[in-house]
This record gives structure tokens, sequence and C-alpha cells, in this order.
């Protein structure tokens, strides 16, 4: 039995969701978002709740069934609340700015870097040192924030690069003569 999947999803209110055959669909105050669930599980709107349930007690309906509430789930808190994820650059000379809606980067390379970041997905750089990654989409927030990390990932002698905000990185101790 899934512990998360016999867990009912509240809808707040403001917040619509309608199912036709494996696909839901979820309305908020910020945005539209929809889901096609595989063939293993089924998706009731009862209420102000939505339900998943297994379709047989296989191995994969179970599986699937965690999964699919989880994704629903993930629906209502992107269209309520949004995600963020925030980012730290540290290293001396390295800073982030905004060019119009692209992110420019100074990383110690020949070249700045720009980034322009897909639909759907808000970068600002609120200070030289600080940037936050917002949407509605939880998969692409992760997404465009790993990409942006990508270009200077924080090394583990000095700690310099972009890391995720409160993320440790161990340190190594240098060489000695």
């Amino acid at each position: 039995m899934s512990r998360i999947g016999k867990k009912p999803v509240e809808l707040p209110s403001g917040v619509s969701a309608s199912v036709s055959g494996q696909m839901i669909e979820v309305q908020g105050p910020k945005g539209k978002r929809s889901f096609k669930a595989t063939d293993d599980v089924s998706i009731m709107v009862e209420g102000n709740a939505v339900t998943v349930s297994p379709r047989g007690s296989s191995k994969r309906a179970r599986q699937q069934w965690g999964m699919s509430r989880t994704m629903v789930a993930n629906l209502v808190t992107g269209v309520t609340d949004g995600f963020k994820k925030e980012l730290e650059i540290q290293g001396v000379g390295y800073r982030a700015s905004m060019q119009g809606n692209s992110l420019r980067l100074n990383l110690g390379l020949s070249h700045d870097v720009d980034y322009s970041p897909p639909a759907g997905v808000t970068v600002t750089a609120p200070k030289q040192t600080e940037i936050v990654v917002e949407g509605i989409d939880e998969q692409l927030v992760g997404q465009v924030a790993a990409n942006i990390r990508e270009w200077r990932k924080p090394e583990p002698y000095k700690g310099k690069g972009i890391r995720y905000k409160g993320e440790f990185i161990f340190r190594k101790e240098g060489k000695k003569k």
C-alpha cells in the first residue's frame, strides 16, 4: 500500500481541477498545468480534493500510484505558490546581472555567458552574487537552475563557483610542500 498515494490532494480556494481520461488539468491564480497519468492509475476529482487510486495490484500500478499523486500535488503547488530555486555565486570577480530578460554571467571565462531562460520561467538577479529562478513547473525550474550552475560548478579547494543556496561544499586541503 502506498502511504503517499492514499492521501487525497486538497484543492485550495481559487484552484480548479478537471479530468478527461488520464489527463488532469489544474488551473489556479498563477496559470494552468496538466499531467497525463499512465493507465495503471485512475484519477478522480471529488469536491475540492483529487484522489488517485491504482487499477489492480501489480507492482507497476503501486509504483505509479504514489508518483501520480505527487505529480498532481506538484501541479496544485505550482499554480498556487509556484516553485523557486536560489543560487549563490562565490569567487572574486564572479557576478550576475540582468540584460533585458537574459542573464549575463561573469565567471572568470574569456567571455561573458548570456543565458536566456525558457518560457514559463523567470530568472532575476537581485544582487550581483544571487540568482533566483521562479516558475510554476517544478521540473523546469530545477533544470534551469542546474543549467546555470553547470557553467561554473563549485570547486572543492577554494569553493569558487555557482552553488545552490545553503548547499555545503566539502572542502579539500591543498598540496603541502
